[in-house]
């Protein structure tokens, strides 16, 4: 492709916080990529600037979510401990 035909095809909107890990959270219920829920997800392209915006901005307060928790004898070790 060309310049011009790259400078055709570009739009001006917010690109997709996608990282191409694609993998729903079965608790959380979150991408673990993006962080975006599936009706986030599914309904990106239809969004408005604005809202895409919004929800770009939300993104990095939900990562804490799905931090790794301790499970097994270590997790019940810590329970008892507190």
């Amino acid at each position: 492709m060309t310049d011009t035909e790259n400078t055709i095809w570009k739009r001006a909107e917010i690109d997709s916080p996608c990282v191409k890990l694609c993998a729903i959270h079965p608790v959380e219920r979150i991408c673990i990529g993006c962080f975006r829920s599936i009706e986030e997800i599914s309904a990106w392209s239809r969004m408005t600037p604005t809202t895409r915006s919004a929800i770009m901005a939300e993104l990095p307060a939900r990562a804490p979510r799905l931090q790794k928790r301790r499970g097994g004898r270590a997790g019940r070790k810590q329970e008892h401990e507190a």
